[in-house]
């Protein structure tokens, strides 16, 4: 594990969204000094001879100079979120009382807290492993309630403890292998060849079941790409602002308003849907129209779903089985949509009805709440359990897909018998990318990207 960014220092933050409003700010310390420097500050108990877990009233002094009443609120170490001894400080929500404790204190002997540097140090003492701390991020921004759910099970080790359990029975292997290298004049063999590849065959298995989950579990924490396609004028950005339940998209009866993506999101019975309303596909002569048409083709292809859209008053059957064509060519699910339904004659939905389509009007919210009823049975993500263990992060799956080539290397070997130190090191090549996920093989470089990414105070 690598140690060099433990520090000494006790660090301060504001733990609570800044800005924002509300009544309470809260103010973290956590350090070996913690304690006794926000005990220079409070007037009240004396900090340093009371118990964990407890909540103390005071106030917050500069010298004679009352800044704040406050709860000061005590975790001793071990038993806190970073491991070391924490102080937060809940304070009313004032800028101007933030500021003067923060300076405060670091006057006092603390230093600001860099970003993610509390989960930091949590991981570093053995309070979490890696995928647990990136779990933690995860959940500061789930914005659906499934996303939430994996971010929760993976915070709490599920994802780890599998983890654990395949490392656990490699290792067990890899010591019987590294045991016939001290033995290898001998000719002896520690490892059951026909065991350990049954147990390679396992592991294998249960790993690229978790590389297949990362398509849905992606899905729910960054939620379903979806694009709103068809003619130009068709009613794209009227669906959009429908869908919305507001005026996200300029609308106009001229062709070609649209010349750029213009992307928001919803969330629809816990899952979150990123609608993407696009430039109107058709042959044009100004330039920047065409960029347009351009850049919707290609968020097509990038959609995990696409709404196309068909104006009954200005499309005959026969070019709308043609744009079909052009969609179903793609090979990604899609919805067809007439719009404005309130216009269409019995005679055109009798065509129509070959297509299978949905009916709205997105002027008049008509049908709105059908099309969103279908958007969740084409994603068809009702029926994952997200209490299984599922890959969220593109990081983790690297390492996955490069424990499983580990793995191959290690099959090819037992069925074109190699020597053992060979074995031994595509063994312990699987166990270095399975670390690199928990944390158990790590560097430098790697935590400070990782930690970078969060918020300051957490």
């Amino acid at each position: 594990m690598s140690t060099g960014l433990i520090s000494q220092d006790t660090i301060i933050a504001l733990a609570t969204s800044p800005g924002a409003n509300g009544a309470i700010a809260v103010i973290r310390l956590s350090g070996s000094k913690a304690i006794a420097l926000v005990n220079e500050v409070f007037k009240g108990k004396d900090l340093t001879k009371q118990a964990s877990h407890t909540v103390h009233f005071g106030t917050i002094r500069d010298g004679e100079s009352i800044i704040d009443e406050v709860l000061a609120t005590i975790f001793v170490g071990p038993n806190s979120y970073t491991k070391e001894d924490t102080v937060e400080i809940s304070t009313h929500n004032s800028a101007y009382i933030i500021e003067r404790i923060i300076t405060l204190l670091i006057k006092k002997g603390a230093r600001a807290a860099r970003a993610g540097e509390f989960t930091l140090r949590a991981f570093l003492n053995g309070g979490m492993d890696l995928s647990q701390a990136e779990a933690v991020a995860d959940l500061i921004a789930s914005n659906s309630a499934a996303s939430h759910q994996i971010a929760m099970q993976q915070m709490r080790g599920g994802f780890s403890n599998q983890l654990k359990k395949l490392r656990e029975d490699l290792v067990h292997f890899a010591s019987l292998i590294e045991l016939e290298l001290d033995f290898s004049e001998e000719d002896v063999e520690f490892a059951n060849r026909d065991q350990l590849k049954a147990l390679i065959q396992q592991i294998h298995a249960v790993i690229a079941k978790l590389i297949r989950s990362f398509e849905q579990g992606n899905v729910l924490k960054n939620g379903v790409p979806v694009v709103i396609a068809g003619k130009p004028n068709v009613g794209k950005s009227t669906l959009l602002n429908a869908l919305l339940n507001e005026e996200r998209a300029i609308v106009s009866d001229i062709a070609g308003t649209t010349r750029d993506t213009i992307e928001d999101e919803i969330n629809i019975n816990g899952v979150t849907f990123r609608f993407i309303d696009t430039a109107g596909i058709r042959h044009t002569e100004d330039v920047v129209e065409a960029i347009g048409v351009e850049r919707t083709r290609e968020k097509m292809k990038q959609a995990r779903l696409i709404i196309y859209l068909f104006d009954p008053t200005q499309d005959h059957i026969s070019g709308v089985q043609e744009q079909i064509e052009y969609v179903e060519g793609l090979n990604i699910p899609f919805v067809t949509i007439i719009n404005k339904s309130d216009l269409i004659t019995d005679a055109q939905k009798e065509e129509y009805a070959v297509l299978n389509p949905i009916y709205i009007s997105a002027k008049h919210q008509i049908g709105i709440e059908e099309l969103k009823e279908e958007l969740l049975n084409q994603v068809n993500l009702s029926n994952i359990n997200t209490d299984d263990v599922m890959v969220t992060n593109i990081r983790h799956v690297e390492a996955l897909q490069n424990t499983q080539e580990a793995l191959e290397k290690v099959l090819y070997g037992i069925d074109n018998p190699i020597t053992s130190d060979f074995l031994a090191m595509d063994i312990r090549q699987a166990l270095h990318h399975l670390g690199e996920i928990t944390g158990t093989v790590t560097t430098d470089d790697l935590l400070e990207n990782i930690f970078s990414k969060f918020c300051i105070g957490k």
